[in-house]
């Protein structure tokens, strides 16, 4: 212990004089220390007084020293360097302070304004991004990023950060061309007027419910500022082909499948009030056709409409490739079948819809002769059916930034066959839908992605089977898959459960008065299934290939695809044209 305490007694001179050293040196630096604020103080005063007087080379000149001047400096060297249009050199400036001080937005706000003088808007919307994440409620950062959105085409982008700051109020309303609708139609389209601000949820719905009316090829809403404050809206929304448009227009619609022996007769908006009648005759041998729809708002109301149909068909099918049972090729299988039904669809708002209806057939087959397997004739049953559905459309997920959506759809059917054999069936439908435009503004490319899947519980005949192929009254597209054999359906894969995903990408090549040319790779892959084994793909199928898609007078669209089948090395060309 004694020698512990001569060590402590040894240790507490060499402390003190340590301490007395430290407070030396902070009597001798302390003066400089505040001389160099001060100085900073006047230097920062006199450039900032410099630049508020317009002198702005001086102020730059002062503000410019060492890099590890105060970040008010670098602000004031920004600002003058921008003022003197020096754009690079005041980004350095702004890009230092933000260095030294990363939660100052002022450096991202005018960073921002640095990137919009050199026409960099990705870079000045990531630099507003940044700034709103530090200041979500500033106003000036939401009028800028809403500002370079807008500029670049994207309306739901700008109205997400225009709405915040009450923005953009409208002045006016119109269409463009002239609104085909009657006047009490036209005013219940609209979810916004004058003068009220335009909220994107209003535009969202506006769109769904001209979508719904299926009496336009599309549409689109445009603002244009007015010199007196304010914006004025303009709805373009272009009719669909029809007569109303004159005789070429009207018989390009009309004969548009006389390649494969079909006719469209079609009439929209008899009279303004959005009711259609559309139908479609076939006289292929092998798959006559006859179809009429029949659709109209319910009172007036754009967001509610009624649908009527009736569907009769006389069709041959050739079940070879795809009905694995014993006792015999069913190549010359005849269906004929009637079908009549409704449906109720509802526009709730922009972002979900709902839908219901029924739908009573009956059917009549013949040529079974060489089906012997009680179980595979069971789904050859003549007979009448019924069946009721509900379904809903929601929107998943909606980034505008990105020009990304995400919708999805549910559908449950629930019905009954009244043939001997069979009896009641549940289905369940589930899909999502992506779309995604890479470039901030136009489509000069757009990539399409679709997931779908759905199973039947129940025994139902073999025509209310799924399929996975291309033919034309099918859907489910493998597209290196061809649905008929000889112009006879029954080659593509059958089942009552099924997934498929369908992918595409299409990129622009052609733009002109008359027409427009896309050009893109596509890959789908599914399988589908039966629980009686008898039909189904029995193993997973991939399919890949190109397509092109002609848009005439921008109204009909010929598509043109070549796919192959990954697995069993064919390759199938098709070709449909759609409104």
């Amino acid at each position: 212990m004694a020698g512990g305490r001569e060590l402590d007694a040894a240790r507490g001179p060499a402390a003190e004089q340590v301490i007395c050293r430290c407070l030396v040196f902070a009597l001798l630096t302390l003066p400089a220390m505040a001389r160099a604020d001060s100085s900073e103080s006047d230097q920062i005063t006199t450039a900032k007084k410099l630049y508020d007087e317009g002198h702005w080379e001086e102020a730059a000149r002062i503000a410019r020293g060492s890099p590890d001047q105060p970040a008010e400096l670098d602000y004031i060297a920004g600002m003058a360097l921008a003022r003197l249009q020096r754009w690079p050199e005041a980004r350095e400036s702004f890009a230092s302070g933000l260095r030294k001080t990363p939660r100052d937005k002022r450096f991202l706000l005018e960073l921002a304004g640095v990137d919009y003088k050199q026409k960099d808007f990705a870079a000045a919307k990531r630099n507003l991004h940044a700034a709103l994440r530090l200041d979500p409620e500033d106003a000036y950062a939401h009028d800028f990023l809403a500002t370079l959105y807008f500029l670049e085409g994207n309306l739901e982008a700008a109205l997400k950060y225009w709405n915040p700051i009450g923005q953009p109020r409208l002045a006016s309303v119109s269409f463009s061309p002239p609104s085909p609708l009657s006047p009490a139609l036209q005013d219940r389209v609209l979810a916004f007027n004058v003068p009220a601000v335009l909220q994107r949820s209003a535009l969202l719905t506006t769109q769904a419910r001209l979508a719904n009316l299926n009496v336009f090829t599309g549409n689109r809403i445009e603002l244009t500022p007015q010199e007196k404050g304010g914006y004025d809206a303009v709805v373009r929304a272009p009719e669909l082909a029809g007569w109303n448009d004159g005789i070429l227009i009207g018989s390009i619609s009309l004969l548009r499948g006389l390649p494969y022996e079909t006719i469209y007769p079609e009439f929209y908006n008899l009279r303004g009030t959005g009711t259609n009648v559309l139908s479609l005759a076939r006289w292929d041998d092998q798959k006559r056709r006859f179809w009429v729809s029949f659709s109209s708002p319910l009172r007036h109301n754009p967001a509610l409409r009624l649908r009527v149909y009736f569907d009769a068909r006389n069709e041959n099918w050739n079940l070879t490739e795809t009905l694995f049972a014993s006792g015999g090729l069913l190549t010359n299988l005849n269906l004929r079948k009637l079908a009549a039904g409704a449906e109720l669809r509802s526009v709730v708002n922009g972002r979900w819809a709902w839908s219901g209806g029924i739908e009573v057939s009956d059917r009549t087959f013949r040529n079974l002769a060489s089906v012997t397997s009680s179980q595979a004739l069971r789904f050859f049953s003549n007979g009448a059916s019924f069946k009721s559905w509900a379904r809903v459309d929601r929107d998943l997920l909606r980034i505008p930034e990105r020009r990304f959506t995400v919708l999805s759809s549910g559908e449950v059917q629930v019905g009954r066959e009244f043939a001997a054999g069979l009896g009641a069936f549940t289905t369940v439908k589930g899909s999502l839908r992506s779309r995604w435009l890479p470039q901030a503004k136009d489509d000069d490319y757009e990539m399409n992605a679709q997931l779908r899947a759905a199973n039947t519980v129940g025994t139902v005949p073999f025509d209310e089977f799924f399929q996975l192929g291309v033919e034309r009254d099918n859907d489910l597209w493998l597209r290196g898959h061809a649905g008929t054999t000889d112009g006879r359906k029954g080659r593509a894969p059958l089942g009552r459960r099924y997934v498929l995903l369908n992918w595409e990408m299409d990129k622009n090549v052609y733009r002109g008065p008359f027409f427009t040319i896309k050009l893109g790779p596509f890959l789908d892959t599914g399988a589908i299934a039966d629980p009686s084994g008898l039909f189904g793909s029995q193993r997973w199928l991939w399919d890949t290939g190109a397509q092109c898609k002609v848009r005439v007078l921008g109204r009909v669209t010929v598509v043109i695809s070549y796919g192959r089948d990954l697995r069993g090395a064919r390759n199938v060309v098709y070709a449909s044209a759609l409104q």
